[in-house]
C-alpha cells in the first residue's frame, strides 16, 4: 500500500509539473502576443529635437494642375475658393471634366461663380474605339470643349491598363487609332495630362522586400498580377512612344512618370522628350526622402516641373509646402501607406518655387488669368 501511494505521488507530481509547464507556456505566449504590435500601429513620436517650420500657406500663389472635383457641376464654389485662398492657391485645374452634360455644367458653374479660379480638362471614352465615327466624334468633343472654355485633356490610367475594345483586347496607350486625337490636342494648344501605369512596386511580390507592402495590404486592388496585366515597363514604353511620335503636342507626364525614385532616369526622360512636362501629385514622398538629389533635380529641370496634388484635402498641402520651402528634417508624411519613411525639406530658392508654383503652368496654359500672380 505504501509503495502504491508513493507511485501515485510521483504520478501526481509529474502531472502537476507538466500542467504547470504547459500553463506557463500558454500564459507566456498570451503575454508575448500582448506585446506584439503591428507595423500599421507602430508610429512613435520622434525624440529628435530639430527646428520646425509648420507651413499652412504657400510662399507664392500657386496653380494646382492635378486636382479632382467630381461634384463640380453642383458644388458651392464659394466654400472651395475660400479654402484655396487660405492655402494661397490661385488656380485649381479640375481634371474631372467628363464629356457631355457633365462638362457643360462644370463650365457653367465656373463661369457664373469663379471664372478666374478654375481650369477644366476634358475626358474621353477610349472604350468606344471600335465605333466607326470614334475619331470624328472625339475631335468634335475636343473642339467644342475648347470653344466652351476647357483648356486641356486628361487621360486616366485605364488607357493601357484596363480599357478594352469590343473584342475585350486591352487598348495600348500608343494604339495608332488614337493618333489623330493626340495630334489635334497639339493643334488646339491642349496640354495632355496623362497618367499611365502605376508605381512599379505594385507589380512586385507582396512580401517583406516590397516597400509598398502596406499600401498593397490596405488597398489589395492596387496589386498588378504580372501574369494578368502587362508589365510596368511595357506600359510606360507605350506612353513614351506617343511622346516621341507627337512632338508637336505638350504632354504632362503625371506623378513624375512614376520615376520619382530614380531621378537620373526621369532627367534622361525629360532630355529625350522636350515636349513633356511632369508634375509632383501624389509623389511628394519620393522627393522628401532624397532632399539633396531632389533639389539638384529641381535646379536642373526647373522649367519642366509643375505643382500638383491629386486628391484634395486642405491639411495635406501643408506637407507639400514644408518639403518644398523649408530645410526641416525628419518629419512625417501625411499617409503612412505611401511613406513609412520620414521627410526632409528641399529648401528650394524663390525663383525655382515661382516656376514650380505658377510660371511653368502659365507658360503652357496661357488662358489663365495672369493678374492673380506677381508681375515678376
Amino acid at each position: 500500500m505504501q509503495f502504491f501511494s508513493l507511485k501515485n505521488f510521483f504520478k501526481a507530481l509529474f502531472f502537476i509539473l507538466v500542467l504547470g509547464g504547459t500553463t506557463y507556456y500558454i500564459v507566456g505566449k498570451i503575454q508575448a502576443r500582448k506585446n506584439i504590435m503591428s507595423f500599421e500601429d507602430y508610429d512613435p513620436p520622434s525624440s529628435l529635437v530639430v527646428p520646425e517650420h509648420l507651413l499652412t500657406r504657400a510662399k507664392f500663389p500657386f496653380i494646382d494642375v492635378h486636382n479632382h472635383q467630381f461634384d463640380m457641376p453642383v458644388k458651392d464654389l464659394s466654400n472651395l475658393t475660400a479654402e484655396m485662398d487660405s492655402l494661397n492657391m490661385a488656380v485649381m485645374i479640375n481634371l474631372s471634366g467628363f464629356r457631355g452634360l457633365y462638362l457643360e455644367k462644370c463650365l457653367k458653374n465656373v463661369k457664373e461663380n469663379a471664372p478666374t479660379r478654375f481650369g477644366l480638362f476634358v475626358n474621353l471614352d477610349w472604350e468606344k474605339i471600335d465605333e466607326p465615327d470614334f475619331v470624328e466624334n472625339n475631335l468634335f468633343i475636343l473642339r467644342e470643349a475648347k470653344r466652351e472654355g476647357a483648356i486641356g485633356l486628361k487621360v486616366y490610367k485605364g488607357l493601357g491598363l484596363s480599357d478594352t475594345d469590343d473584342n475585350g483586347n486591352r487598348i495600348a496607350v500608343n494604339d495608332p487609332r488614337l493618333d489623330p486625337i493626340w495630334a489635334e490636342c497639339g493643334v488646339l494648344g491642349f496640354p495632355v495630362l496623362i497618367h499611365s501605369a502605376e508605381p512599379p512596386s505594385f507589380w512586385k511580390p507582396k512580401d517583406k522586400n516590397n516597400e509598398r507592402w502596406l499600401e498593397l495590404k490596405q488597398k489589395p486592388g492596387r496589386y498588378r498580377d504580372p501574369a494578368k496585366v502587362p508589365s510596368f515597363e511595357s506600359i510606360i514604353a507605350e506612353q513614351h512612344a506617343v511622346f516621341r511620335k507627337h512632338s508637336g503636342t505638350t504632354f504632362i507626364n503625371a506623378h513624375l512618370g512614376w520615376m520619382g525614385n530614380d531621378l537620373d532616369r526621369l532627367g534622361e526622360h525629360l532630355d529625350t522628350y522636350p515636349n513633356v512636362m511632369t508634375e509632383i501629385g501624389a509623389v511628394l514622398a519620393e522627393l522628401g526622402r532624397q532632399p539633396r538629389r531632389a533639389r539638384k533635380f529641381f535646379e536642373d529641370y526647373q522649367d519642366r516641373v509643375l505643382f500638383g496634388k491629386d486628391s484634395y484635402k486642405v491639411s495635406e498641402y501643408y506637407t507639400y509646402f514644408r518639403v518644398l520651402e523649408t530645410n526641416d528634417e525628419y518629419f512625417n508624411y501625411y499617409r503612412k501607406r505611401h511613406a513609412f519613411w520620414k521627410m526632409y525639406g528641399l529648401g528650394l530658392p524663390d525663383e525655382i518655387l515661382k516656376k514650380l508654383y505658377y510660371k511653368n503652368a502659365l507658360r503652357i496654359l496661357p488662358s489663365l488669368d495672369t493678374s492673380l500672380f506677381p508681375e515678376d
